[in-house]
């Protein structure tokens, strides 16, 4: 448990890093923490060319830099993570609310007598470790009741702050933790700057260029006519009107220095053509957030540029592009009212392709298209990399779930950052959603059996009900929008509701049902990998990171755990008995775990298998425990507390009063102020899941890569309007603040989604070394439409039923029972696996197989 924090005379940080005489550190000074220090927030940025000046034993680390503050209790540090912890950093084991051990700090030499540039002492955190013993929520315990942003910091007089850029590179923001595409910061302005000029730098303009430019106008026609024809620059002044607007592009790198490295593009046209506007670096920082679709901008001081998709050859009609940056010239941008957009200017509106669910089955691979529908399902935030001009990069995802009532298929959409932070927050289930610019993609199209999505391109964006869009867009009046409102209204909100699922692993499009179809459609990935290689690359993934791996392997256990009223655990141990080696679950420990096991050959039933076995990080702990948590971590709510989530939910557990019907009055007219709900409820859904499984007497003691018992953040959830803030919160990324993290325990407190009623753990044994898996499978079933079966049918054997990634389609599943029982099949059954594996942060893997196709002779 972490102990309670109180102020003291002389803090713990005073006296370990104060010099005598009061005077700064050496350079070669380094001072070492024994006392717990609680890590409060962490931001993210990336090096610059001055990084080897700071850290020139580090230059082949990554990119990142993350500057942190900690606190005694009594005052607040803001210090610099030596770029060596990064990887702890990385895989989410050092965040915001652990609790720390055996900080060393040294000053920051390079800083002009170990002085920033605010005044506050440059310090810099170069070993440390974290307390795992003090448990997950030890610094939300610790802080419990007190003002984070009363204590003063350490170094700094009265109400000095400091500074709130990074401290050891040269740039103007921090980037998100976990992606670079969304914006970070007050720094990003939501209101046009004041004044005419878009840029920070506008002081430096040529003075020669005045007023004659600001009094001319022009048309995209004449400027691009002028620009080709290389014969005059046309000067002057453009009013166009916004049609597109793209995610932001982040092109920072270690190798240069440009403090802003930002830029947008928004398509626009006047009543003479189309162009696109580039936003560069603080330009892009003081509009990015106050420009959208519909607005009329007035332009001048610009340069005009051969497009870059035209010097790719990748776009002939997209010829210029109209850059604005800060200098060379000091861009000139101004919103135009609309009650002051004259009709004689004729500016086309944004127009829009919306495409119904039913629509989308007749699209042609690749179409790009805009949809509108009721969110049934939100999957939780996962990451994969890419690769984009600058490189390989971390994406953040998430999977949606739409239905709009005219086909019983979903609309699927794989939703990737938009530079929308703000809205993809309240995106959850029973929200109408807007997507634009989505392109479909669909796998095997020659086939009967195709699986389609659709995912974003560079211009998509999204809008959400709660978000204040809806009313002011322009397609709120199209046919299609009305449409679907019209449908809407017919819906049995209680019925959407009880089928409305947050959270968990989902996985799409399904994989093929042979293993020859699935390794031709590998398309260049690695093929079949070791133990040794899995656990190699498994070990590599960062935060929430996913991948996909095939390997070759036998199953030696099977059990079912089952979610209900009554506990129970189903295992059968597939391999010959021997002696074991059994110690409890603890996730504590790089997810590995060593479970006893059951008697050979043989179902075991276990009504009272203890679920107080389980580890913090596990599904299944009893209400008392989390009772106990609760009390520990959230105050009562008399009592000063931090927040949960930003001001404007200052109570993330009392949500305002929700309903269709008024989401769809967003089309209509502007929200008006939604009453606080009177309740209060914070009820602990029980979650029974217990499992024994059984490990390889041939390997005693040997660790295992995956959980034994599936995480938390594995198992979906059923939604809760009454408190979707918080559990929106619970199933997304770890939060940079600790005013914004939630109890670890948090997510346990919601019920499990009706689609989910237990997994089975399969216990894989590598051909190539032996190396010991635990793999969850979640069988997809007839009827459930979150995991919904391969439409081929089958006979429901276990070879049958790995190769299909669930049951048949046209046949009832057989019991958890019988196929336990069944499980006998497997033995001596070489496999190649394919597993889905994903690093869910604290040395927790999660490891599911997809597919086991049989080897044959």
């Amino acid at each position: 448990m972490a102990a309670t924090v109180a102020r003291r005379a002389g803090c713990i940080l005073q006296r370990t890093i104060s010099w005598p005489n009061g005077g700064h550190p050496r350079s070669e000074s380094a001072k070492t923490c024994r006392e717990p220090l609680y890590l409060i927030s962490l931001d993210r940025y990336v090096k610059d060319l001055g990084f080897g000046i700071f850290f020139p034993e580090a230059i082949h680390a990554s990119d990142s830099l993350y500057d942190a503050t900690v606190s005694d209790g009594d005052c607040r540090l803001r210090v610099t993570i030596h770029p060596s912890l990064n990887p702890l950093v990385e895989r989410n084991d050092l965040r915001c609310g652990c609790q720390l051990r055996n900080v060393t700090f040294s000053s920051v030499a390079e800083a002009e007598d170990g002085i920033d540039g605010d005044g506050c002492p440059a310090y810099r955190v170069v070993s440390l470790e974290v307390d795992a013993d003090a448990g997950d929520d030890a610094g939300l315990e610790a802080f419990c009741g007190i003002d984070l942003d009363a204590l003063p910091w350490f170094g700094l007089q009265g109400d000095d702050q400091p500074s709130l850029l990074p401290l050891r590179a040269q740039r103007s923001s921090y980037l998100p933790l976990w992606n670079n595409h969304d914006y970070l910061g007050e720094m990003w302005r939501d209101t046009p700057p004041p004044g005419s000029g878009g840029g920070s730098d506008s002081s430096e303009s040529d003075s020669g260029e005045g007023t004659e430019d600001l009094q001319a106008t022009v048309t995209l026609q004449e400027v691009r006519q002028g620009f080709l024809s290389r014969s005059r620059v046309i000067r002057g002044v453009l009013v166009v009107q916004i049609l597109q607007k793209s995610r932001l592009f982040y092109y920072g790198r270690a190798e240069r220095n440009c403090k802003s490295p930002y830029k947008a593009i928004l398509e626009v046209a006047d009543w003479s053509g189309r162009a696109t506007v580039v936003l560069w670096n603080s330009v892009c920082m003081d509009w990015y957030r106050c420009v959208h679709p519909g607005v009329v901008l007035r332009l001048a001081r610009y340069r005009v540029k051969e497009s870059y998709n035209s010097r790719m050859g990748e776009n002939e009609q997209d010829d210029i592009e109209i850059s604005l940056n800060s200098r060379n010239p000091s861009a000139n941008i101004s919103v135009i009212p609309k009650k002051d957009v004259l009709p004689q200017w004729q500016l086309p509106r944004p127009s829009y392709t919306f495409y119904s669910g039913k629509d989308i089955l007749s699209c042609p691979l690749g179409a790009t298209c805009d949809v509108i529908g009721l969110v049934v399902f939100v999957g939780r935030a996962e990451r994969t990399r890419r690769k984009d001009s600058q490189g390989m990069d971390l994406w953040e995802y998430r999977w949606l779930r739409l239905e709009d009532g005219t086909t019983n298929q979903p609309i699927l959409v794989k939703l990737f950052s938009t530079s929308q932070p703000e809205i993809h927050s309240v995106i959850h289930p029973l929200s109408i959603l807007v997507c634009t610019n989505l392109q479909l993609v669909r796998t095997a199209p020659d086939r009967p059996s195709s699986f389609q999505y659709l995912t974003n391109t560079s211009l998509t964006q999204v809008y959400c009900t709660g978000s204040g869009h809806h009313s002011t867009m322009p397609y709120r009046r199209l046919h299609p929008v009305r449409q679907f409102i019209q449908w809407l209204q017919t819906v049995d909100e209680n019925q959407v509701l009880g089928r409305a699922v947050i959270g968990g692993f989902f996985s799409y499009p399904p994989l093929p049902v042979s293993l020859e179809r699935y390794m031709k459609n590998r398309k260049g990935e690695p093929g079949l990998v070791s133990g040794a290689e899995l656990r190699r690359e498994a070990e590599k993934l960062q935060y929430r990171e996913s991948r996909m791996f095939a390997i070759q392997a036998t199953i030696t256990a099977v059990s079912y755990t089952v979610a209900g009223e009554e506990e129970g655990s189903l295992s059968l141990s597939t391999i010959p008995a021997g002696p074991t080696n059994s110690s409890p679950c603890s996730p504590d420990h790089g997810g590995e775990s060593i479970i006893g096991s059951s008697p050979p050959s043989s179902i075991t039933l276990s009504p009272r298998s203890p679920r107080l076995r389980a580890g913090p990080g596990l599904a299944g702990s009893s209400r008392s425990a989390k009772r106990r948590l609760f009390h520990s971590a959230e105050p009562p709510r008399k009592r000063l507390a931090l927040p949960l989530c930003s001001p404007q939910h200052a109570d993330l557990e009392e949500d305002r009063d929700f309903s269709l019907w008024e989401a769809s009055m967003e089309f209509l007219e502007r929200n008006e102020e939604e009453e606080e709900s009177d309740s209060d409820d914070d009820e602990d859904d029980e979650t029974l899941s217990f499992v024994t499984a059984t490990t390889s007497p041939l390997s005693p003691r040997r660790s295992q890569l995956g959980l034994a018992r599936a995480a938390g953040e594995t198992l979906p959830r059923q939604f809760c309007p009454q408190r979707r803030a918080v559990q929106a919160a619970a199933v997304g990324l770890q939060p940079g603040r600790l005013q914004e993290t939630l109890p670890k325990r948090k997510l346990d407190t919601f019920a499990l989604a009706n689609c989910y009623s237990g997994h089975y753990t399969l216990s894989l044994r590598a051909l190539t070394d032996g190396i010991l898996i635990n793999a969850l499978f979640l069988p997809a079933s007839p009827g459930n439409l979150h995991w919904s079966p391969h439409p081929h049918p089958h006979s429901n054997s276990w070879e049958a039923i790995l190769s299909h990634g669930g049951f048949s389609p046209s046949t009832p599943p057989p019991a958890p029972s019988d196929l336990i029982a069944m499980a006998t099949q497997l033995t001596n059954q070489r496999l190649v696996c394919v597993l889905e594996v994903c690093q869910l942060g604290g040395g927790r893997m999660e490891v599911v197989l997809s597919r086991a196709f049989p080897l044959r002779d």
